[in-house]
């Protein structure tokens, strides 16, 4: 039986994270951002749990209109927060965790839309939330986020999906199983040298890689070509995925680029091992253009565009076989896209993909996330542009790398993420709750302030 719960409480509060070096993606530089801390009190059957989760407000990414500001971008995501919050308190009545996150999301989008918010950062609230009511859910339960999914406890139907049905649901998350790690592919920003590449593959053994695009094609190609001479010389049996991050303006500049690649002896080698190219297009443009023949050359799948819960099938018709999988744009849409990539075979993919996940909760819950959706590989960056547990109070990180010794290491002095043999240890993840045996009170509690808004919640 699916268990139905009340959510009593939803606590909201926020700490800066400064980067160790600027990230730069699309048209975009990130030296810092605020990490949202979200914690949940649920009731069910009479008893009450606590939940948290966590995740970085990033600037200019679920919003690149140029006419507003990076912190305007920020106070959108809090917004987002705020109404969910409100939203989720009014539901008074017992229902499933993801029956109550289908009750809030129609009057989530609509409360946003009246501020003029676009979907993809109202998508935002929402998602953090029903992490942490799932968190707290997972705890009263005894379960651990492998064994609950499996199970189905969160009460995933078709209501938001209607070109699925329930038993292709309930026979793919009834087939998953833990993983005992899964490799990182590291992310090769803009403003990351190629020799980088080498550097992590020697140092942590990383054979997978992200390559940021600036979208002009010729640019990208003298920046694909610096990048292969590093990576073909190493020796090693690597494989890149490519992102555009929506900056490539038409099909036009985009074919130049695939043409490029396809027709130039020094780039055949990477061209061979690129697995996918995302989110070429602007997100707007990419309804109105059918990829044509770029699909007959490489696999190209949607990032940004992912705002609704009919994207992935709709991409599908303009010849994109893929769709990535991030926790701040909602775990139970990346179940659900897991599902139809599972029916349709080999066809279709999910990827895992980064916003700059930070030590912690975010990088438990999303790298768990993936490992849900059997993914092999995962674009994990937190731990590249942020100096491990940054701007984290000791007793927190310490709580961390206690319980979860696997996945981190203490480096002079500071607590940071383990990469051995290119690959994340993902074994202390199957723990009671979401991926995280440190218990929420403990996390996101000092040296932050309460998140509050500019706007008003209608």
């Amino acid at each position: 039986m699916i268990p139905a719960l009340t959510v009593r409480d939803i606590r909201l509060a926020e700490r800066t994270v400064t980067f160790q070096r600027p990230f730069r993606f699309g048209s975009t530089t990130v030296t810092s951002a605020p990490q949202v801390f979200v914690h949940a009190e649920i009731k069910i059957d009479g008893r009450t749990s606590f939940g948290a989760t966590a995740e970085l407000m990033v600037p200019k990414w679920f919003d690149k209109n140029p006419a507003i500001s990076i912190e305007e971008t920020v106070e959108e995501l809090r917004q987002s927060l705020v109404f969910a919050r409100e939203l989720y308190l009014k539901q008074r009545a017992p229902l499933s965790a993801f029956a109550l996150h289908a009750a809030v999301y129609p009057h989530q989008l609509k409360t946003c839309a009246r501020v003029g918010m676009p979907q993809l950062a109202a998508l935002f609230g929402p998602a953090e939330i029903d992490k942490a009511i799932v968190d707290a859910l997972l705890r009263v339960l005894n379960l651990n986020v492998f064994s609950g999914f499996a199970r189905n406890i969160v009460g995933l139907d078709t209501r938001l999906t209607p070109d699925l049905d329930q038993a292709a649901i309930d026979r793919f998350l009834s087939s998953r199983r833990p993983r005992a790690s899964i490799h990182v592919r590291h992310t090769v920003g803009m403003m990351d040298a190629p020799e980088s590449a080498r550097q992590v593959a020697l140092r942590d053994g990383c054979r997978y890689f992200k390559i940021k695009l600036c979208g002009d094609p010729q640019s990208d190609v003298k920046r694909l070509h610096d990048i292969a001479d590093v990576l073909d010389n190493l020796s090693i049996d690597y494989r890149v995925t490519l992102d555009a991050n929506e900056q490539y303006a038409n099909l036009a500049n985009l074919l130049a680029l695939v043409d490029c690649m396809t027709s130039t002896p020094s780039l055949a080698q990477i061209s061979k091992r690129t697995l996918y190219i995302e989110q070429p297009l602007p997100r707007e443009r990419t309804w109105q253009t059918p990829l044509g023949v770029a699909a007959s050359r490489f696999a190209f799948i949607v990032d940004e565009a992912d705002d609704d819960y009919d994207v992935f099938p709709r991409a599908t018709e303009l010849g994109y076989a893929g769709i990535s999988s991030k926790s701040c744009k909602g775990m139970y849409k990346s179940l659900l896209n897991g599902t139809r990539a599972a029916l349709a075979g080999e066809k279709l993919f999910m990827t895992a993909e980064d916003l700059t996940c930070q030590a912690g909760l975010a990088v438990q819950q999303d790298s768990a996330l993936a490992a849900v959706l059997g993914c092999t590989h995962v674009e994990r960056n937190g731990h590249h542009y942020v100096d491990g547990f940054s701007g984290t109070p000791q007793e927190e990180s310490d709580a961390f790398l206690a319980a979860h010794g696997d996945l981190y290491r203490r480096d002079q002095g500071a607590v940071r993420l383990k990469i051995e043999t290119g690959e994340l240890a993902l074994g202390s993840l199957a723990t009671i709750g979401f991926a995280s045996a440190v218990s929420p009170e403990k996390i996101g509690r000092t040296s932050t302030t309460e998140i509050r808004t500019k706007g008003h919640v209608a």
